[in-house]
């Protein structure tokens, strides 16, 4: 654990999943209450599920209706949407190709991953493909200018944070910013598109009638007939839609990064999806993207390696001992580093070789608790975490298998350290439409399905 100060601010770092354990859950000793040293200072909003202190009626209420929205089998119900999504980019990255045109990988995931999961949360079509130079929702913006902002207001400390009356400083821009994004989200909101009715539905599986996350937060109801209530419908919409593609459009991105850097690991994952029997008429469901073993492995080495979150905090309600006999006082912010975690030698053997094989052997296996978790653990953890791993797993093998992916130019690849999370800046590629495919390996057993004749399925 190190203790450092920046700007008159405090806090924790630990390498150690041991603290991390204890610090993230949510008990008599840690909490997720977010402080002026906390790395979502901010942002912070009591009304919204992401970026609230636990101890809140509103947590407890967004946290008992919000997550089964999320849930396996809402994601289920959501995977033609993001299979409509990725094939709707097609169109685009064919027309690149054609023109020989390299792309900036961060720029275009961001495209994909916003229009995915506006889709998802809003029922809300971004147009981003409409042409290879569509410009960026609106909603987009803002809410990538607003975590930008709140890295460099928080990296500056409380006393900075209380200059939003000042113009021309980031405190200022970010109040001024957040404002919009409100008024923007509030139209999107009651425009949202409803289901086949406007009956209320049972909570736990109101996701299966919903047409997105609005239209299941308006609707679904518990046992004794509550919804969650309007006044914490909007407020919770933001980071759902917010952290959704932030999250993915950089994982996304360093997955093609992962592609084009670490030999042999875009031959590998093409070959599985050819001997899963995938083809241009496949239809996605989870049972194929669980079925992919080494698309599996490879996610998780990636994001071991290149995770785009890496500070989630929780803070000391007490004073307190954690493991290692580190004594904090009460109000002391641990900050678990996730890449620092997922590359600890003391854990993980060559930690810095990119190796999806490790995956699966007794020595992960036999790792200590919360060694990987890319996600976060315990009550506080990301609530989106299987939509978003149900998302790259449907998006990253159809652009695999449609196009083959080429590293472009010698430069290093930079990272913005004023944003809120880890995304390759300079990061270009050459998608190449795939004319050859290797033939399936011996004893190879399709899972893939196909579209029936006459079923609709999403357009090219």
């Amino acid at each position: 654990m190190i203790k450092y100060e920046t700007m008159g601010k405090q806090n924790y770092l630990t390498n150690d999943p041991a603290i991390a354990t204890v610090a993230f859950q949510e008990s008599a000793f840690f909490s997720k209450h977010i402080t002026p040293e906390h790395p979502l200072a901010g942002i912070k909003d009591n009304r919204a599920l992401f970026i609230c202190d636990t101890d809140t009626d509103a947590w407890r209420q967004a946290h008992k209706f919000i997550p089964p929205s999320m849930a396996p089998k809402a994601i289920r119900h959501y995977t033609p949407l993001m299979e409509a999504s990725v094939k709707d980019s097609f169109k685009v990255f064919d027309q690149l190709d054609e023109q020989g045109e390299a792309w900036n990988v961060y720029q275009y995931m961001l495209k994909l991953a916003s229009q995915t999961v506006f889709k998802f949360a809003l029922g809300y079509d971004a147009h981003h493909f409409d042409n290879p130079d569509a410009p960026l929702s609106e909603l987009v913006i803002l809410i990538a200018q607003s975590l930008s902002l709140n890295k460099k207001v928080a990296s500056r400390g409380a006393w900075y944070a209380k200059l939003s009356a000042i113009p021309f400083t980031a405190a200022y821009d970010l109040d001024k910013i957040r404002y919009r994004l409100w008024t923007i989200l509030n139209q999107a909101i009651d425009q949202a598109p409803k289901g086949s009715n406007e009956d209320d539905l049972p909570l736990q599986s109101a996701a299966l009638g919903a047409s997105c996350v609005v239209d299941y937060l308006k609707r679904a109801t518990d046992d004794n007939g509550n919804k969650l209530p309007r006044e914490l419908v909007i407020p919770n919409m933001l980071p759902i839609s917010g952290a959704g593609f932030t999250t993915t459009s950089s994982l996304l991105s360093w997955l093609l990064y992962s592609l084009c850097v670490y030999e042999g690991n875009q031959e590998r994952l093409l070959q599985e999806l050819v001997d899963a029997g995938v083809n241009e008429n496949t239809k996605w469901t989870p049972e194929l993207s669980d079925g992919l073993t080494f698309l599996d492995k490879f996610v998780k080495e990636t994001q071991r390696l290149h995770n785009p979150s890496f500070q989630p905090g929780r803070t000391a309600k007490v004073d307190c001992i954690v493991p290692g006999g580190y004594k904090l006082p009460a109000g002391s912010v641990v900050i678990c580093a996730l890449h620092a975690i997922h590359n600890n030698p003391s854990i993980w053997s060559n930690p810095d070789r990119f190796d999806p094989d490790r995956w699966g052997t007794e020595e992960v296996s036999n790792r200590p608790k919360n060694s990987y978790m890319p996600f976060a653990t315990g009550p506080r953890s990301c609530i989106g975490f299987n939509f978003a791993l149900g998302e790259v797993k449907v998006l990253l093998p159809e652009l695999v298998y449609r196009y083959e992916f080429s590293k472009e130019g010698e430069e290093a690849v930079t990272y913005d350290p004023e944003f809120q999370l880890i995304r390759p800046m300079n990061f270009y590629v050459r998608a190449r439409r795939r004319t050859s495919y290797p033939e399936p390996s011996p004893g190879a057993k399709k899972i893939a399905v196909e579209y029936a004749e006459g079923e609709e399925k999403p357009p090219i």
